[in-house]
């Protein structure tokens, strides 16, 4: 199993809290060219029923509602949960005064602890390449939401990120990140293939957009926030020297971003 889907390491190490993961929405929030926000854009996508019963899987810190304060129902009865402890905790920090109330849930994806029939919406995003039984995933997913109830899924394409990669391999070969796409198991490209046995209506959307990167810390940051073997703290200095020439002989870093998602319905 790769650490991608290895529950120990993203429970106690990768996901233990909110840090890592930070590190990252940092770096796309200060260099992403679309001046429309990603969260603003996946919102976009829900069916905005009146009333509805949601539940989001893997919600991190909670980012897509801070961001949509008052784009949500009134009538939205919200559950979110994530299998990290310290994210729900984060979650429920940064949402402590929003003004619709929310619940928290640790859950596994794959047991999900709801009767069938519960949800009129399910929401995963960046989270599904994480779990190692897909197909029970989706299976519990497609069980918990009602007849025409929608599923939302967002993810990366294989092209996502790639000038990075190629500017760490550049430094040191060799060191791939974990989470890199060649090991991702659910991606852009794949997933609507895995999906569609549960679900009609299989939808995809690509959110445009990519880095221009001008400085070299919050690079750095993402880069160290993730896990490439030989790659530690003993360096950070000299790699942020080394991506700061190269902004410096470039103008700027960009690189491709590729994200996007999938929308499907239960018949």
């Amino acid at each position: 199993m790769t650490k991608i889907q290895d529950a120990d390491y993203l429970l106690n190490d990768q996901y233990r809290d909110a840090g890592n993961l930070n590190a990252r929405v940092r770096l796309h929030m200060a260099f992403s060219i679309n001046p429309y926000g990603w969260f603003q854009w996946i919102f976009d996508h829900y069916d905005l029923l009146p009333e509805a019963r949601v539940l989001e899987l893997g919600c991190g810190p909670g980012d897509l509602w801070r961001q949509n304060a008052h784009r949500i129902p009134a009538g939205w009865t919200i559950t979110l949960s994530d299998f990290s402890p310290g994210m729900l905790d984060q979650a429920r920090h940064n949402l402590g005064d929003h003004p619709h109330p929310f619940e928290f849930r640790q859950i596994d994806a794959q047991e999900i602890p709801f009767e069938s029939g519960t949800f009129q919406v399910v929401i995963a995003n960046h989270c599904l390449y994480h779990i190692p039984d897909r197909p029970k995933a989706l299976s519990e997913i497609q069980r918990v939401l009602a007849p025409q109830g929608w599923f939302y899924a967002t993810t990366v394409g294989e092209n996502h990120l790639v000038e990075m990669d190629q500017l760490v391999d550049s430094y040191l070969p060799g060191t791939q990140d974990v989470f890199h796409h060649a090991v991702n198991p659910f991606t852009l490209e794949n997933g609507g293939a895995q999906i569609e046995p549960w679900f009609s209506e299989v939808q995809i959307d690509r959110y445009p957009d990519a880095l221009h990167v001008t400085a070299a810390p919050p690079l750095v940051d993402f880069v160290f926030s993730t896990v490439r073997h030989g790659l530690d703290e003993s360096r950070r200095q000299d790699f942020t020297a080394f991506v700061g020439s190269k902004i410096a002989a470039h103008g700027m870093l960009k690189i491709t971003k590729d994200s996007g998602m999938f929308t499907a319905r239960k018949l």
